[in-house]
């Protein structure tokens, strides 16, 4: 029996309530606190029913299922699992076949993908009557114009949503122990020096490189990482996950395992996974498995934001060049898990001075939360309004702002340098980078004062500093702002005329504006995690209104791989031609090509697939194989078969079989010697090797001379010649009578480069091979017959018998021949021979024919 926590059994029992009502719920709970027993336990309570539960990945399914076993629970039989995917793929036919009673949405934020949300919404069409009961930690698809997949799918039914500072406050999830530290700021020592070094004033100067040098100093005394992981990583056989930004991150990390945590233990082990590493899953079950007593830790970039959940997590370490705070918040969650009371860590190694105040947004989440309750009467839920920070660099951030404010100004000093600029100027259109003789940053200070009027950073600004500033000519838009306003007018202009803004790299407007590449900079700088005050949140909306791509690479996948599901489910099958292009211009073919590579490491350079696209490709059919494998695993089928039916794989050069397969010429292919680099023309692997040993293949060839010889001497004994006709093939495709005539014009030096060597003339001799022309053959047997005749009569002119006139004509041809220089002096010489023949040659004696 699955037995919920109470806030699960709220949750659960409001769910039920409005099922029943609206027939639609969602459930929005933070990871660590069990929601998809949720759904387990609606299945449990109904057997009868049959549930279809549909999830991103059968990875995150099993992993739950898991959860739920090591509860003591077990698992419902009446649960009928889909990846979203394979519903996509699903037919009419194939979805009526399900017949749900109830239906799960796992993670239903992800079913605002295109093709995903199409599978799901042709579901719920043909089961309008199915209660939908949807579990995921978002309804918000952020990157997606901030969709809310609770109004579209629930109609805004939620049952029970709750935040992961609400869950610390009500103790469903324990409060851990957070430690800031710093991993880098190398750069912003640099930085302040150069600011320092460009100042005007001495005192200014003086005064600021007093403090950067104790916040440096500062920062040297400041303990390293081998030492802030050994006093506060107190579980020293614990498991830890190490949350890094990319790959190349994940490996820079990994180079410094040893030097960082080997004071804690000298033989820990160490696990790597993330989305785009095949190995993922081994790693990551190795890593939940492991029970030894050593340090455990996990590198992971994506692979734990969503839908996967380690019970007994010591701690984690988060390693955040940049980050967002929701991805920032599902890491910290990871640590945390419903109704476990043990004392978890969060490590947080920011890498440079503005990430040193992430933590505020938790501490936000819990202040709202434990406010709320105090309000509403509900005191007694608040169990947690605070949890630990440990801050190892509390002295360097005092040094910090103690430099910030050695390198400003008073307001009203910098209100006399602008008034002054105004003066000389006629405006304060100041350089951002524009400093005073003084050294003051004039254009950087105006900036401050418009983000300050704007309230995107704190400050004072009452009505009488506006008011003097709008005197000497504020505007309160900066130069970015008018930037924004001209490029994004330019924008909504190109969609409105092709209909998006998928703008190519070097794109510029009529006007002259390089549109493609400030697309390309917003997209860098949202992806780095750099947005700044330029692409603020409201600026990204309205970007995604008109249907910015943040990510051209995966946008790119998207399209060719909705493209393949399209011919997918027109054809049934991924046999797509190399050179095949979509309706829609895409060269899907030689993407597929591409995706096979990629799968099997053959095409250096670009990043692995993820588990998700390689589970969606697969629920497409895909035969991950290249197709010169294909092309031999089916060649080889066929020599299965003639091996079955013959018992051998002797099979002639020339044999098509049924299919009309040329097995035959295929397996020559195999054999060594037979290309002109003494190699098969096919590849020829060890496995493949095997598979031909087993059917008995001979690797090497016969000796084509002496099988042909033997074609020779079996025609000879069958005919009694070798008068073979030219067309004549044999039964295993020996073209023998092309052969022949070859072996001729080579004896006769008609074949320029080709000989017969001594022994070969010998062979087909004692064959006997006529080495002469038809009309030198014919020449000969005319001439033998004119000698038979006159050895035995006299051919005078009145002879009219037939063999008589025939052997006149041709003696008569003979003189003409000769008369016209066309005789051979060897066949003069035989003419002359005869003396009937001589006389009529050289006294020009004319025959009478005629019969």
């Amino acid at each position: 029996m699955i037995d919920l926590f109470e806030h699960n059994r709220t949750a659960y029992e409001n769910a039920v309530s409005v099922l029943k009502e609206n027939g639609k719920a969602a459930v929005v709970h933070p990871t660590g606190t069990g929601k998809s027993f949720i759904g387990f336990k609606l299945a449990e309570e109904n057997p009868q029913a049959a549930v279809c539960w549909l999830s991103p990945s059968e990875y995150i399914f099993k992993t739950q299922i898991e959860n739920l076993r090591a509860a003591g629970a077990a698992q419902p039989q009446n649960i009928c699992f889909f990846t979203y995917a394979k519903l996509m793929m699903m037919d009419a036919a194939e979805i009526e076949d399900i017949r749900p009673d109830y239906i799960v949405l796992d993670e239903f934020h992800r079913c605002g993908a295109q093709m995903w949300g199409d599978g799901v919404q042709r579901l719920l069409a043909a089961y309008p009557e199915a209660p939908v009961l949807g579990l995921s930690a978002t309804n918000i698809r952020y990157l997606d114009n901030q969709r809310d997949m609770a109004d579209e799918l629930f109609d805004g039914n939620i049952a029970s949503e709750m935040t992961l500072g609400e869950a610390v406050v009500r103790g469903i999830l324990a409060p851990p122990t957070y430690v800031v530290s710093i991993y880098s700021c190398q750069k912003d020592i640099e930085r302040y020096q150069s600011r320092i070094s460009s100042a005007k004033n001495r005192a200014v100067r003086d005064a600021a490189q007093k403090r950067l040098d104790a916040l440096r100093r500062s920062l040297e005394k400041a303990e390293g990482l081998d030492t802030v992981f050994q006093k506060h990583i107190t579980e020293r056989h614990g498991k830890y996950i190490i949350f890094c930004s990319s790959v190349e991150h994940l490996n820079e990390v990994a180079c410094h395992i040893d030097e960082w945590f080997g004071k804690i233990d000298g033989n820990l082990r160490l696990y790597r996974a993330y989305a785009d590493d095949p190995e993922a899953a081994r790693a990551f079950a190795g890593f939940k498995a492991d029970d030894s007593e050593r340090l455990k830790l996990l590198l992971c970039i994506d692979m734990l934001n969503e839908g996967v959940h380690i019970e007994n997590i010591s701690g984690v370490i988060l390693f955040r060049p940049t980050v967002s705070p929701i991805i920032y918040k599902q890491q910290i969650g990871r640590a945390l898990s419903a109704g476990s009371r043990r004392s978890t860590v969060i490590i947080d190694v920011v890498n440079n001075i503005e990430n040193l105040y992430s933590i505020s947004a938790l501490q936000e989440e819990m202040k709202f939360a434990a406010d709320y309750y105090r309000a509403t009467g509900e005191a007694s839920l608040v169990v947690n309004d605070s949890f630990t920070i440990i801050d190892e660099v509390r002295d360097s951030r005092r040094l910090f702002n103690e430099l910030e404010e050695a390198l400003s100004a008073s307001w009203e000093a910098m209100y006399s340098y602008a008034k002054a600029y105004y003066g000389e100027h006629g405006s304060l259109e100041v350089p951002k980078r524009y400093r005073t003789p003084e050294g003051y940053s004039l254009g950087s200070w105006l900036n401050t004062q418009r983000l300050v009027r704007a309230g995107k950073i704190p400050g004072l600004l009452g009505e009488e500093r506006i008011t003097k500033l709008e005197n000497i000519g504020m505007r309160w838009k900066n130069r970015y702002e008018y930037s924004w306003e001209r490029y994004y007018r330019a924008l909504c202009e190109y969609r409105s005329k092709n209909g998006n803004i998928d703008i190519r790299a070097n794109y510029i407007t009529p006007e002259g504006l390089e549109l493609g590449k400030w697309i390309c900079n917003l997209r860098q700088s949202k992806n780095s995690g750099r947005s700044g005050y330029y692409l603020t949140d409201e600026r990204i909306a309205a970007l995604n209104k008109l249907g910015m791509i943040w990510d051209k690479l995966d946008y790119q996948w998207e399209l060719n791989y909705l493209a393949c599901a399209e011919y997918y489910l027109k054809n049934h099958d991924l046999n797509i031609p190399a050179g095949y292009i979509s309706p829609n211009g895409l060269r899907i073919g030689a993407w597929l090509r591409r995706m096979r590579k990629i799968r099997s490491g053959r095409l250096n350079g670009s990043a692995p697939l993820t588990r998700e696209q390689i589970e969606r490709l697969d629920a497409i059919r895909m035969d991950w194989l290249d197709t010169y494998t294909r092309q031999w695993e089916y060649g080889y089928e066929q020599a299965k078969e003639y091996h079955r039916e013959f018992g051998s794989l002797d099979v002639p050069a020339g044999y098509v079989n049924k299919k009309g397969f040329p097995l035959g010429r295929w397996l020559r292919n195999h054999i060594e010697g037979k290309s002109k680099t003494g190699r098969s023309s096919i590849k020829v692997t060890p496995e493949r090797r095997a598979k031909l040993d087993a059917l008995g293949f001979q690797w090497t060839a016969e000796d084509p001379w002496q099988k042909k010889i033997a074609a020779c001497r079996e025609y000879l004994a069958e005919h009694g010649d070798l008068a073979v006709p030219q067309q004549y093939v044999t039964t295993e495709g020996i073209w023998l009578g092309k052969w022949l005539y070859e072996c001729r014009r080579t004896y006769r030096g008609e074949l320029k480069g080709k000989s017969l060597t001594e022994t070969q003339i010998k062979e087909l001799e004692e064959l006997g091979v006529d080495w002469r022309t038809p009309a030198e053959r014919a020449w000969s047997e005319k001439y033998e017959a004119a000698a038979r005749l006159l050895k035995t009569k006299d051919v005078s002119e009145g002879d009219k018998t037939s063999e008589s006139a025939r052997i006149g004509q041709w003696i008569a041809r003979q003189r003409t021949l000769h008369k016209q220089g066309k005789l051979k002096q060897k066949q003069i010489e035989m003419l002359n021979a005869l003396n009937v023949a001589k006389t009529m040659i050289s006294k020009e004696v004319s025959i009478n024919a005629k019969i």
